[in-house]
């Protein structure tokens, strides 16, 4: 009974290791339980040899493709093979029965065209073995009229009913395990290195235009240099900016003496300390939310801010910054003791903070006992820091730090020691200062010092603001 396959097309599924298998059945030998393939494809491939032989051990699913009904048998008097019976009966004109179609054979197949592959139709179904229907050709005559290709055609199409099983569908996944994807990338990827020589005279339009990221320069320029300021006096620290450029900071007598050239050339004390008002409230506002907290539908949410400030310059700036958020709808509360003596400026900020809503307080009592939304601290000065043995002070200190709340120091002095108050934020005038080891962020504020006072005082300068006035800096 093994020679009725004979001449039939199979395909061999032999596991993940060995693959899948397709061709012609060549012999089978139940002797040693094997089948043989002639002129056999290995995953869609057509093999180098020309018969391949399994083991009934190897061998996972086999299904059969194309069912060869008649065996050929040689004769001496005919040197060829029978025709298969259902060619014979197409041949015979039985045109209104329905037809085995020839679906695949390795004579129809050329180079590495892969064999489909059917499902195997549902047990108990005519189409038990994979062979699907074609749709029979009617070649009768209709309404006494003789029919020609179009009359086929027609009836073909249009007729009433259909004999084709319904039930046999595409397989999937047969076919996807004989898609060898490594092969087929590998020719792609040949055939374009091929292609791309071959076009090496092709217009600019056709080519692939490369990306860019939006801060990356199409046209090649200079070599960054990120050390664009040099100090005579180094401060021990330094930092550097989102962008990649140094800043390095300066001692305390540095900067006091580029504060004071400034001021000669016409940047004066006023001058410095409105626009140091501007830059820290901005960053005030930004940290207290900005557009999303300070809005007209929030009116009923406004933040509140409370700033601790001392009798000195730096008490001050932070009276300036005051005065500009109450401009923005900011509840402030100031905190100044009343002291017998206190810097000029202080005196006119204070008078000019009084024509605003702000609150203004002298007592640690006055201060609310919740947690605020930002403490602005001014306490400390450079000149003077003796200030922290005071009472007031201490008393000042001590609320600061039960209140739970985010702390932005305002131009902090130099010193060895921790700060009394401990700050979220640091904001640094002109240059930084060399601070003391802190988990304080650093930012710097531009106060507007021109180029050349800095390279009066020997200061090779290059902003390194770029289109803000408040940057961040990190230690390098």
């Amino acid at each position: 009974m093994a020679s009725d396959w004979l001449g039939s097309v199979v395909s061999i599924n032999c596991g993940l290791t060995l693959g899948v298998y397709q061709g012609e059945v060549s012999s089978v030998d139940h002797a040693s339980q094997t089948i043989s393939l002639r002129q056999p494809y290995h995953n869609g491939v057509k093999c180098p040899v020309s018969e391949v032989t399994f083991s009934a051990m190897d061998i996972k699913e086999l299904k059969f493709l194309d069912i060869q009904n008649t065996v050929k048998k040689p004769s001496s008097r005919e040197g060829a093979a029978k025709e298969p019976s259902f060619t014979s009966a197409w041949r015979q004109g039985q045109s209104n029965r329905t037809t085995h179609r020839h679906i695949t054979s390795s004579s129809s197949h050329s180079g590495t065209t892969p064999i489909t592959i059917l499902r195997r139709a549902p047990t108990g179904s005519s189409n038990s073995r994979g062979v699907t229907q074609a749709t029979p050709k009617k070649s009768s005559v209709r309404n006494g009229g003789t029919g020609g290709p179009m009359r086929s055609k027609d009836d073909e199409c249009f007729r009433d009913g259909t004999d084709e099983d319904l039930d046999t569908d595409f397989d999937f996944e047969g076919n996807l395990a004989l898609f060898d994807k490594a092969a087929v990338f590998s020719q792609i990827d040949g055939t374009s290195s091929h292609s791309s020589r071959a076009q090496h005279h092709s217009t600019q339009a056709e080519q692939k235009p490369l990306s860019y990221r939006h801060d990356e320069n199409i046209l090649e320029g200079k070599p960054v240099i990120y050390r664009q300021i040099t100090v005579p006096q180094h401060g021990g620290k330094e930092y550097c900016t989102d962008s990649g450029l140094v800043v390095p900071s300066v001692p305390y007598e540095l900067h006091k003496r580029l504060l004071a050239t400034a001021e000669h050339w016409g940047l004066s004390l006023e001058r410095r300390l409105e626009t140091i008002g501007v830059c820290s409230s901005q960053m005030a506002l930004t940290l207290l939310g900005g557009p999303n907290r300070l809005t007209p539908k929030n009116i009923h949410q406004r933040p509140t801010v409370v700033l601790l400030c001392g009798p000195h310059l730096q008490g001050a700036q932070g009276i300036s910054c005051g005065r500009h958020l109450t401009n923005h709808e900011v509840e402030v509360i100031l905190f100044l003791p009343n002291f017998v003596k206190m810097h000029e400026s202080v005196t006119r900020e204070v008078s000019l903070y009084s024509r605003t809503n702000g609150k203004q307080v002298a007592s640690i009592k006055d201060l609310p006992a919740s947690p605020v939304d930002l403490l602005i601290n001014c306490l400390d000065c450079h000149e003077n820091p003796l200030l922290r043995e005071q009472p007031w002070y201490q008393s000042a200190a001590d609320w600061a730090n039960q209140n739970r709340a985010p702390v932005l120091s305002l131009d902090p002095p130099v010193s060895t020691q921790r700060q009394t108050v401990e700050a979220k934020w640091t904001l640094s005038l002109g240059l930084p200062l060399p601070l003391a080891e802190s988990e304080s962020r650093v930012y710097l504020c531009d106060i507007g010092i021109p180029k050349l006072v800095f390279q009066e005082v020997g200061i090779g300068y290059h902003s390194p603001f770029g289109c803000k006035f408040v940057i961040p800096l990190h230690p390098v």
